[in-house]
C-alpha cells in the first residue's frame, strides 16, 4: 500500500500460487501476454517450479516464440528427466520449430513412460506424417544397385562435352537471349512461390499484404520519428512471424505432399482394395473420427467408424504392425461408435458398443482399453438414470486410475454425484472429500471447485446448513479466481437458498415453541375448568340427598310403619298357605 522509503525494488505482493492461478485463468481466456506476465512474476518467487515453467512455455508457443518455449521446457526437465508435462512440452516446442525428428524422439519417450496418454500417440502420428511429407515415406523409396561406376563415368563425359573450347565465346545476342530466359524463369518461380504462399497462409495472406503496404509507406514508417520507428518495428515483427509460419507449414505439409495425398485419395476411390500403408491409413481414420466427435458430428463419426472397422477386420496383424494391435484398434472403434450413439441419444446402442469394447479388453488383457470401457459404460448408465450401475462400473475403474490423481478426482466426483442422486448423502459427502484430496494432489483448480460444490450440496441434504454455507463460500472464492462467471452466479444463488432455509428454520422453531406454550396454557385452563365443574356438580348432588333437620323424625316413623305392615302381610300370606295345604291334605284323605 505504501512506497518503500529506502527505494528498494518492488517485490511481488501476492503468493506464488495466486500468480500461477491468475496466469492459468488468463491463458484459458486467450490473454497470453498477460498470462506470461503472471507466470514471470510467479517464477521470480519460485524460479525452479516445473509446473509454472511448463505453463510459461505454453504461453511462449501461443505467442510464436518457440525458442523461449523450448528453453522453459528444458528447464522443467533439468531436475526430473521423466517429468511427463515437460517431455510433452519439449516435443511440442521442437515440432513448432520444424525439428520433427527430435520432436518424434520426445513424443516416443513420453509415450513409453505413459502409454495411456492420447497426446503422445497423436504427437507421434503428426510428427511422423510431417517427416514423411518433408522427405517422403521410406516405403516408397526404391534404391538401385547397378554394381558398377558407369553412372559417374557418363556424368564426367557429359561435363567434358559441355565445357567451352579455349578462346571461344558465344555471340552477345545469344547471351542476351539467355539472360532474358533466366529472368523469365525467375519471374515464373516467383509467381509459383506467391501462389504457394497464398495457399499456405490462407486468410492470413491478406494480413501479409496489408503489412507489406504499411512497410512500403515511408511517411508512416519513417525512421526520423519515434512513432515511425515503433510502427516499423511492429510491422516487421508481424511479417517475420508470418514468414516463419509459412516456412513451418511448408515443411510440415509441402505442396507436393498435398498433391500426392490427393492422388492417393483418388486412387483409393477407384480401387477399393487394401490401402497401400494400412497402419498409417487406420491411424489417420482414428484421428478423423476423434475430430468428428470433438466437433459435434456424431453421425459422421459413426459412419467413419463403421467403414474403418470393416477395413480393419480384413487386415492382418502384420498389416497393422506400425499401429496398435488389431484387437486394440477394433475395441477403439467400438468405443468411438458407442460415444457417437450416446451423442445421438441412443443409449441402448451405446451400451452395446461399450460392452463389446469391454469384452475385447478382458479377452486380450488390455488394461487401458478396460479402463476406457468401464468409464464409458458408467457415463451411459448415469445418463439414463441407472446410478447404481454407474457406481459399480466406476468403482471397478478406480484401481486402474490410482497412478493418475486427475483421473481419480473426477471418478470420485462422479460417484459422489450418483450417490447424491440416490439419496445416500453420507456416501456423497465422503466421495466429495476424496475428490477434493485427489484434485489437490493433481493441483487442478477446476476439479477442486467441482469437489467443493459437491461437498456443499451433500451438507445441505444432510441438514448441516452452516457447514454448507462455509463450503459454498470456499467454492465462490475458487470460481472468482478462475474467472468462471457462470459458476459464480450458481454458487451465489445456492448460498441465498441455504440462508433462506436457515432463516425459515429459525422462524419455524420459534413458531413451534410458541405453539407448544399456548397449547400447555390451554390444557391447564381446561383442566382447571373441569375441576371446578366437578366440584359444583358434587355439591348439588349432596344437597339433594341430604334430608332437612326437621324431617328426621317423620322419616323414621314412616320407616317403622312400613316395616310393621310388611310383617303383617307376610304372616297373613303364611297362614293362607298353611290353610290351603291343610285343605289339600284333607281332600286327599277323603
Amino acid at each position: 500500500m505504501y512506497d518503500d522509503e529506502d527505494g528498494s525494488e518492488e517485490q511481488p505482493k501476492s503468493s506464488f500460487s495466486i500468480y500461477v492461478a491468475e496466469g492459468d485463468v488468463l491463458y484459458k481466456q486467450g490473454e497470453y501476454k498477460k498470462a506470461l506476465e503472471s507466470y514471470n512474476t510467479a517464477l521470480e518467487i519460485e524460479p525452479t517450479d516445473k509446473g509454472c515453467l511448463v505453463a510459461r512455455s505454453k504461453c511462449y508457443l501461443q505467442l510464436g516464440d518457440s525458442q523461449a518455449a523450448l528453453r522453459d521446457a528444458e528447464a522443467a526437465l533439468s531436475e526430473d528427466k521423466e517429468f511427463i508435462k515437460g517431455l510433452y512440452q519439449k516435443a511440442e516446442a521442437l515440432y513448432q520449430m520444424g525439428d520433427f525428428e527430435m520432436a518424434l524422439v520426445f513424443y516416443h519417450r513420453g509415450h513409453k513412460l505413459r502409454t495411456e496418454l492420447e497426446e503422445f500417440r497423436l504427437g507421434i502420428q503428426k510428427a511422423q506424417e510431417a517427416i514423411d511429407n518433408s522427405v517422403g515415406s521410406p516405403s516408397k523409396v526404391k534404391l538401385e544397385n547397378k554394381g558398377d561406376l558407369s553412372f559417374f563415368y557418363k556424368q564426367d563425359e557429359k561435363q567434358q562435352k559441355g565445357k567451352a573450347r579455349p578462346g571461344y565465346t558465344k555471340p552477345a545476342a545469344k547471351q542476351d537471349d539467355k539472360n532474358k530466359q533466366r529472368e523469365r524463369r525467375k519471374q515464373q518461380q516467383s509467381d509459383k512461390q506467391l501462389k504457394t504462399c497464398k495457399q499456405l497462409l490462407g486468410e492470413l495472406y491478406a494480413d501479409k499484404e496489408y503489412l507489406e503496404r504499411l512497410l512500403n509507406d515511408t511517411d508512416l514508417t519513417s525512421q526520423d520519428t519515434e512513432s515511425g520507428k515503433a510502427i516499423y518495428d511492429l510491422v516487421s515483427d508481424g511479417l517475420n512471424y508470418l514468414d516463419t509460419r509459412t516456412e513451418f507449414w511448408r515443411q510440415q505439409k509441402p505442396m507436393y505432399a498435398r498433391k500426392r495425398d490427393k492422388q492417393e485419395a483418388k486412387g483409393r476411390g477407384k480401387d477399393k482394395q487394401k490401402p497401400a500403408d494400412p497402419a498409417k491409413y487406420v491411424l489417420s481414420k482414428l484421428e478423423e473420427i476423434d475430430e468428428a466427435l470433438a466437433e459435434g458430428r456424431p453421425e459422421d463419426a459413426l459412419k467413419l467408424s463403421k467403414q474403418t472397422l470393416q477395413t480393419v477386420e480384413g487386415l492382418s496383424e502384420e498389416d497393422l504392425s506400425g499401429a496398435n494391435s488389431k484387437p486394440e484398434i477394433i475395441g477403439t472403434l467400438h468405443s468411438s461408435m458407442g460415444n457417437a450413439y450416446l451423442d445421438m441419444n441412443k443409449a441402448d446402442q451405446a451400451l452395446e458398443q461399450h460392452k463389446k469394447d469391454l469384452e475385447i479388453a478382458d479377452k486380450h488383457n488390455l488394461e487401458e482399453a478396460r479402463s476406457r470401457a468401464l468409464d464409458n459404460l458408467g457415463r451411459v448408465y448415469a445418463r439414463v438414470g441407472k446410478f447404481q450401475d454407474a457406481i459399480a462400473c466406476w468403482e471397478k475403474k478406480l484401481p486402474l486410475s490410482k497412478s493418475s490423481p486427475l483421473e481419480s478426482t473426477w471418478l470420485y466426483h462422479e460417484i459422489g454425484r450418483c450417490y447424491l442422486e440416490l439419496g445416500n448423502y453420507e456416501e456423497a459427502h465422503s466421495y466429495g472429500e476424496k475428490s477434493m484430496a485427489a484434485a489437490q494432489e493433481a493441483n487442478d483448480d477446476v476439479w477442486q471447485l467441482n469437489a467443493s460444490v459437491l461437498i456443499a450440496q451433500s451438507e445441505v441434504k444432510l441438514g448441516d446448513l452452516q457447514a454448507a454455507i462455509d463450503s459454498f463460500e470456499r467454492s465462490l472464492e475458487m470460481a472468482k479466481l478462475q474467472g468462471d462467471e457462470a459458476a459464480e452466479q450458481a454458487i451465489v444463488k445456492a448460498i441465498e437458498d441455504v440462508n433462506d432455509k436457515i432463516v425459515k428454520g429459525i422462524k419455524e422453531g420459534d413458531d413451534d415453541e410458541k405453539k407448544e406454550v399456548d397449547e400447555a396454557e390451554e390444557r391447564e385452563e381446561k383442566e382447571e375448568e373441569e375441576e371446578e365443574q366437578k366440584g359444583e356438580e358434587g355439591e348439588e348432588k349432596g344437597d339433594e340427598e341430604k334430608p332437612v333437620d326437621g324431617d328426621w323424625s317423620n322419616l323414621a316413623q314412616e320407616k317403622g310403619d312400613n316395616d310393621e305392615e310388611k310383617e303383617k302381610a307376610e304372616e297373613k300370606e303364611g297362614s293362607k298357605d298353611w290353610t290351603e295345604l291343610a285343605e289339600g291334605q284333607k281332600d286327599d284323605a277323603e
